[in-house]
């Protein structure tokens, strides 16, 4: 009788060289020390080779033995992916949550992302353009497993302590200075570098829903000088944002790069603005026992790929 490969035993050695133990791969397994280096050994016996040797620093794989397990990691995923897809013969639908600042480089970004999905997929998304304490709130409370958020560089430590006390992982993304959109048709358009004071007496648009604790609204949005802005509208979407930057004479806002193909679209430009204190940053977050699936690894490659060449761009 031909003997098969056991995928169980897979598992287990996998388990075992995560662990460096025999003892402790049992525990995480919940099966008994015995039998986990029963199976161990007649794994190895199938295969042909020592996968691991014991040392006083527990159980190390040898060298064929660290090219089998890279081998057998990579199986187990695949199947680990099948299983997920299919279940009865069905195909699984996946879900795919994420809360993020309004930034017209991540919605490019997850437009691309979305680009290059397999269109047989079932599939439902929840994209969610907020602040950085409701993006916090919905991992914590909503079933959300990753997200972005944003915040002025003195109040780093602030969202640090919280992500920290709230067992969340912070990864910055872009730390950046802000510039000022407005119509190619704006007075100050022909203008190649502003200052704060080109700005006074022109609209001021400000997204109305980025205040924390302890800080006052305006304080937030733009802590450097926004006490001489006499003109501002409190937006909470940015398509109206869009709408009022092409429409009303006067308009600006001051925000993150915009890709130069969203500028085009909506007959906006870019200016640099002297005077601005301190930089913002973008970071993304998760659980801290939460394991990236592909999907999240797909956006978050998306982001970077913006982000990048728009940095280059915006920068140089």
């Amino acid at each position: 009788m031909r003997l098969t490969l056991n995928i169980l035993h897979l598992r287990y050695a996998l388990e075992v060289e995560k662990t460096g133990s025999i003892t402790s791969a049992a525990d995480h397994l919940f099966v008994g020390q015995p039998n986990l280096s029963k199976a161990i050994k007649e794994l190895e016996s199938f295969i042909g080779i020592t996968i691991f040797k014991r040392t006083s620093k527990g159980m190390i794989p040898t060298q064929k033995g660290a090219e089998f397990l890279n081998n057998a990691r990579k199986v187990i995923s695949k199947i680990d992916e099948l299983d997920n897809m299919y279940s009865m013969g069905k195909v699984k639908k996946r879900f795919f949550n994420v809360s993020v600042p309004r930034a017209s480089y991540v919605s490019l970004a997850f437009t691309r992302f979305l680009e290059g999905l397999d269109e047989g997929e079932r599939l439902e998304v929840n994209f969610k353009e907020t602040n950085s304490l409701e993006a916090v709130r919905n991992i914590l409370e909503n079933e959300y497993n990753l997200g972005i958020i944003r915040y002025h560089a003195d109040y780093e430590k602030y969202f640090l302590n919280l992500l920290e006390a709230k067992n969340i992982h912070a990864h910055t993304l872009w730390e950046f200075d802000c510039v000022v959109v407005m119509s190619k048709h704006h007075p100050l358009a022909k203008k190649k570098k502003l200052t704060w004071e080109d700005l006074r007496g022109y609209t001021m648009l400000v997204h109305g829903d980025t205040a924390i604790p302890s800080v006052t609204h305006s304080e937030m949005q733009v802590p450097e000088m926004v006490e001489n802005i006499d003109r501002k509208i409190y937006l909470y979407e940015r398509g109206s944002q869009m709408d009022l930057l092409r429409s009303v004479s006067g308009t600006y806002m001051l925000v993150s790069p915009i890709p130069e193909e969203l500028l085009k679209a909506n007959g906006l430009i870019l200016r640099k603005c002297s005077g601005l204190k301190g930089r913002y940053k973008d970071v993304i977050i998760y659980p801290k026992n939460y394991k990236l699936k592909r999907l999240d690894k797909e956006f978050i490659e998306s982001l970077y790929s913006v982000k990048d060449a728009l940095e280059k761009n915006t920068y140089s």
